[in-house]
């Protein structure tokens, strides 16, 4: 419409400018605060609704996404107590769940009903049984369903999955994965202390070595040996009268039905290290292994490196916002954004994350049994990568 005595406009249309994402980021503990600090710095995305039952980390949250004064112009947060309450006001276009691990099943049921995108933090649930019902329901779901198993998307693990998809290591024969690092920190409600609410640390922290360790074997996880204790942390805390059960090192061992062999090495009193996680991965050809935080990928070839003589390559990560996860959480956003806009399929799969939840339970009835676990025992459906 052209307004009375004005020409009329006749210059070319401007750049369509797409609407940007509107997210719904529920549970705002450390985690929570993690992901809205991602959410902030992505371009095309904007946080409108936080959602936490404790009064404390409610303001927190509310707080990181007032920080984005941008969006705010448009698009103003409003926090929630109730879940139900977010859900009903059909203010957001995504959400990302990032509540403690013994909640997930009910806030995915809850969610699941809106029919929108969601990213879910891991472990995906506290049971294989769990797992596998999400997974049923995901068959049918119309939108993604993205399973946060960032550390794939770390800098220098991108680079030697990239050498592995390149063929440097050749057959890939043994993985090997050592995290050394610090203890379990401080959550609201000590929820973190106890394995009936984490799955046990095997399932809350190794979850995303199990996926890492799948991801590069190729396979099928058959078989899992594992021994672990509780032996140097929160031995002497108990809560409500309840003693914190949570293990705190464990070495575990997985076969695969190609014959590969992989490994992890977990101890959570050894923070006076050079780097926390290690990954190890030889072939044929070659090692390649990822350092972090060193952000280092060294390789070493057979017949052309000595020992000591391998190629170091530094690997930074260019994500705008790197928060407390090397850049792989802002990395991990942006992909599962370009699904929702595309259409596309999860990268992280609700599979992925059932298997990873899956080594982890069958890692700490090895534990507690003494003896290797077959796969088969735990009743889940397993198909091939």
């Amino acid at each position: 419409m052209t307004l009375e005595g004005a020409a009329p406009d006749r210059s070319p249309p401007g750049p369509c400018v797409e609407r940007p994402v509107r997210y719904g980021v529920i549970g705002t503990g450390m985690m929570g605060i993690e992901h809205i600090g991602n959410l902030n710095a992505l371009p095309g995305a904007v946080v409108t609704a936080v959602a936490d039952p404790y009064p404390e980390s409610l303001a927190a949250g509310m707080a990181a996404a007032d920080s984005d004064i941008e969006a705010r112009r448009d698009h103003p947060v409003l926090g929630f107590e109730d879940l139900r309450d977010l859900l009903a006001a059909d203010m957001c276009d995504a959400y990302v769940i990032v509540t403690p691990n013994h909640t997930h099943a009910d806030v995915v049921d809850q969610v699941m009903q809106t029919e929108k995108p969601f990213l879910l933090e891991k472990p995906m649930a506290i049971t294989v049984e769990q797992c596998q019902q999400i997974v049923d329901r995901a068959a049918g779901y119309p939108g993604p369903i993205w399973i946060g198993l960032e550390y794939r998307y770390m800098a220098p693990v991108r680079r030697l999955l990239a050498e592995l998809e390149a063929g440097t290591a050749g057959r890939v024969h043994m993985v090997a994965i050592r995290e050394h690092r610090f203890p379990f920190l401080p959550k609201v409600g000590n929820w973190n202390r106890f394995s009936a609410n984490t799955g046990g640390t095997l399932v809350e922290k190794c979850c995303h070595f199990f996926d890492l360790m799948t991801l590069i074997a190729g396979s099928r996880p058959r078989r899992v040996y594992a021994t672990g204790a509780q032996s140097v942390n929160h031995r002497h805390e108990i809560y409500d009268g309840r003693p914190s059960d949570m293990i705190d090192n464990a070495l575990v061992v997985v076969d695969y039905d190609n014959g590969v062999r992989g490994s992890l090495d977990l101890c959570m009193f050894a923070e006076a290290s050079r780097n926390q996680e290690e990954i190890s991965v030889v072939g044929d050809r070659a090692k390649v292994e990822a350092l972090v935080p060193d952000d280092v990928v060294r390789i070493g070839v057979r017949g052309m490196h000595g020992l000591g003589e391998v190629d170091e390559i530094t690997v930074k990560s260019e994500a705008a916002h790197l928060g407390q996860h090397h850049g792989s959480s802002y990395v991990e956003h942006q992909r599962f954004l370009d699904v929702i806009r595309t259409g596309g399929e999860p990268e992280v799969t609700v599979r992925d994350g059932l298997l990873s939840v899956a080594m982890g339970v069958a890692a700490h009835r090895s534990i507690d049994e003494g003896r290797p676990v077959d796969m088969s025992e735990l009743g889940a459906t397993f198909v091939e990568p």
